[in-house]
């Protein structure tokens, strides 16, 4: 990871505070990180982990005084394979990036979709965090043992909700935790939403036994009190929240999503270079940082080529998980 120096980001900021008339010229456009117009497309409803990520690293970027006016908006459907299809549509369009992660990955595969990540230009990869599985406070549920043993006594009777499409994470998690306690995968009943922002209606309704989605998204209900946290997902416990992990409760899983940036096929290595700068110097600064640690976002930066290999394999492991499940 290639850290940038202060004077680097002195010479960024520089750029962009002097205004269209130097990033009009030849080397403002290929050095600076200022993009007029900059369209960030979000694949899933409002709330989601992808729109929490992007209205964030769009706030960030403007607030560093990265780039300006940056548009987020929101494309949902098919677990994000309809806004992976419309930015594949848009080949050339080196004002347009989209949000995305491990959900978009497992969509693909369990919807079929006719075009995949493959056909997209790596960016970057930005966070990686855990999953939490949490309750509405009214719940029966007060540990993480007392829902796995009702689970495991009658899962078709116990809803599971996830705020990703089968073979996304949401779904992963639940279905590695029902492996661990033995429940077969396909008594589980998994039911998928677009997004956690969906999802987050039907766990306080009730309307599921329990959900599973990113830390990020459910932090600020948990620590409200208007959702229950049983247990994280991950290899240690989330700093400032009181849940333990799976595998401290005796589930032998550990499971972490990820989530980061790809844009259009066929823009040149220009635009495909400013969009890597500009998610550089996020990545390097301090609002960023700050927003990583309130979140409970882990770095997990990863860009261009690279990027584009992590894809690959992310890919090859949710059809071998998949298998694994007999799904």
């Amino acid at each position: 990871m290639r850290l940038r120096t202060p004077l680097a980001l002195l010479g960024a900021a520089l750029l962009v505070l002097v205004g269209p008339p130097l990033l009009t010229t030849s080397s403002g456009a290929e050095t600076g990180t200022h993009i007029p117009g900059l369209r960030l497309m979000v694949p899933n409803t409002p709330g989601g982990g992808y729109d929490i990520t992007a209205r964030t690293a769009a706030k960030n970027a403007e607030d560093a005084g990265l780039t300006r006016s940056v548009e987020v908006f929101n494309l949902p459907g098919a677990g994000g394979t309809v806004g992976l299809t419309r930015l594949v549509n848009e080949r050339g369009n080196g004002k347009l990036a989209m949000s995305m992660g491990l959900g978009v990955v497992g969509a693909v595969r369990s919807n079929h979709a006719p075009r995949t990540l493959a056909d997209t230009t790596p960016i970057a990869r930005l966070t990686e965090e855990q999953d939490v599985v949490v309750v509405a406070k009214e719940s029966p549920y007060r540990t993480i043992g007392e829902l796995m043993d009702t689970w495991k006594a009658a899962p078709g009777r116990l809803p599971a909700g996830g705020g990703s499409s089968p073979g996304g994470p949401d779904h992963l998690a639940p279905m590695l935790m029902a492996q661990a306690a033995g429940i077969a995968p396909e008594d589980v009943n998994y039911i998928p939403f677009d997004g956690g922002g969906e999802l987050l209606a039907s766990i306080l309704g009730s309307k599921v036994a329990f959900g599973v989605s990113g830390v990020g998204e459910y932090r600020d209900q948990i620590e409200a009190g208007e959702l229950r946290l049983l247990a994280v997902t991950g290899p240690e416990r989330v700093p400032g929240l009181d849940g333990p992990t799976l595998k401290e409760s005796g589930y032998d899983v550990e499971f972490t999503n990820w989530r980061g940036v790809v844009a259009p096929p066929g823009i040149t290595d220009a635009e495909r270079g400013k969009l890597v700068r500009l998610v550089e110097a996020l990545h390097d600064s301090k609002e960023w940082r700050e927003s990583m640690k309130r979140n409970g976002w882990d770095d997990a930066f990863l860009t261009g080529d690279e990027f584009g290999a992590f894809l690959a394999a992310e890919d090859e492991r949710v059809v071998s998980v998949l298998k694994e499940l007999g799904l």
